[in-house]
């Protein structure tokens, strides 16, 4: 009897203990499904990333081309000052130091360049640094930001993930800004108008009068970021104006080193607004932004004052030929005042067949699906040595081209 007992026993422990664990194992698979993931902000969805132009090395490694000319992200082809890489060549070994993380010295080089105070300047990591830190500091969530649908996609990537609503306006049948359109369409919520002057992906600039309209309408609690990272190959263009000419309080104005000085890969930009703009966006600015290379290779680059006009030149040279060949061949080019040029493809298949033809042999330009302009193709200005590649390349299927754009 007691041994009955005993077994009943036991086997009551055994179903007991299988029962505990199963609902301790339910109970931990429910725990597990209730709990929520990590969520990031709703408004980010629908954000697409920023693809930049496709890398040599890319290219090299899918078709296993030696000859390659990258034509598509708007770089100078003549590199930077030999300057400038003397500069980085001699701080190589202060590499296991932080950098200025004020920027005295390129501070005080660009208060020479400019005749401004330094004061009003801050430096970043490009300009997309500054515009990254004039969102921190400025935008929120239902805010309304104003622009052209045709223009820096950089910019509206990071309005975007401020939370703010963009307001895009079409730009006119010529591919320039509607600023009369965009005046008319600021509200009480329009919180900041942004302008590249000159434009990328166009090209085009607005004019000295059409600027001057829009301050005198613009109330002055709304900023008004003047993106000038092609300034150097558009100031001396009579109709071009200066945003530095101009004494507002709510204008910011960004310049880079990464077109005409040539230091792309170093992320070297920087604003220039009032002394109180710029104490606001230090305090959103991330520490030791640029980094060293950068700071010291800019101070030279801004000192070498034949390395930019020689580059200017060459651009203008290389640019009047280009432009000639694309109106020969009954294209549509979009006159400019950087260092691409724009033209027109008709439809967005037309510019895929076109992109994929001269990367085929080479040849690296940039569609602009991104900016809103699927039918156009972006060529930037390259060597004489890149620019007699692309020619080459377009002549060998131009025939074929030009019939899909008939059909």
């Amino acid at each position: 009897m007691a041994s009955q007992n005993k077994s009943n026993f036991i086997k009551l422990c055994y179903k007991t203990f299988h029962k505990i664990r199963k609902n301790n194992q339910d109970f931990k698979k429910g725990l597990f499904m209730s709990i929520k993931k990590p969520s990031s902000h709703s408004h980010l969805e629908e954000i697409v990333p920023y693809q930049a132009g496709k890398p040599i090395e890319e290219l090299a490694r899918e078709k296993g081309l030696k000859t390659i000319s990258k034509l598509a992200s708007n770089e100078n082809p003549l590199g930077p000052s030999k300057k400038s890489i003397e500069a980085i060549e001699k701080n190589l070994c202060n590499l296991n130091r932080y950098p200025d993380m004020n920027g005295y010295d390129l501070k005080k080089e660009l208060s020479n360049h400019h005749k401004i105070p330094s004061e009003k300047i801050i430096l970043g990591s490009g300009s997309e640094g500054v515009m990254t830190y004039i969102a921190k500091a400025f935008l929120g969530a239902g805010d309304e930001v104003i622009t052209s649908s045709n223009s820096f996609i950089g910019f509206y990537i990071i309005a975007k993930a401020s939370g703010a609503n963009l307001k895009l306006i079409a730009p006119k049948k010529s591919n320039q800004f509607d600023m009369e359109t965009i005046e008319k369409s600021i509200t009480p919520k329009t919180k900041l108008i942004y302008l590249a002057n000159p434009n990328n992906p166009t090209g085009t600039i607005i004019t000295k009068h059409e600027f001057e309209m829009l301050l005198k309408k613009c109330p002055p609690n709304i900023l008004i970021i003047m993106d000038e990272a092609y300034f150097e190959y558009a100031e001396d263009y009579k109709e071009y104006p200066n945003s530095l000419d101009y004494d507002y309080p709510n204008i910011i104005t960004l310049r880079t080193f990464s077109k005409a000085y040539g230091l792309a890969s170093l992320r070297v930009g920087y604003g220039i607004a009032s002394p109180e703009i710029v104490t606001t966006l230090a305090k959103v600015k991330p520490p030791f932004e640029p980094n060293l290379l950068g700071q010291v290779a800019a101070c030279e680059a801004l000192k070498d004052h034949e390395h930019i006009k020689k580059g200017i030149i060459e651009n203008k040279t290389e640019y009047e030929r280009l432009f000639k060949y694309l109106v020969d061949k009954k294209l549509s080019p979009i006159p400019s005042f950087t260092n691409f040029v724009t033209f027109y493809t008709k439809t967005g298949e037309n510019s895929d067949w076109l992109f994929n033809q001269l990367l085929n042999q080479g040849v690296i330009i940039r569609k602009l699906g991104a900016n809103n302009m699927h039918d156009f193709i972006r060529v930037s200005i390259g060597t004489k040595e890149e620019m007699d590649h692309f020619y080459e390349s377009f002549d060998k299927i131009s025939d074929e081209f030009l019939k899909k754009m008939k059909g």
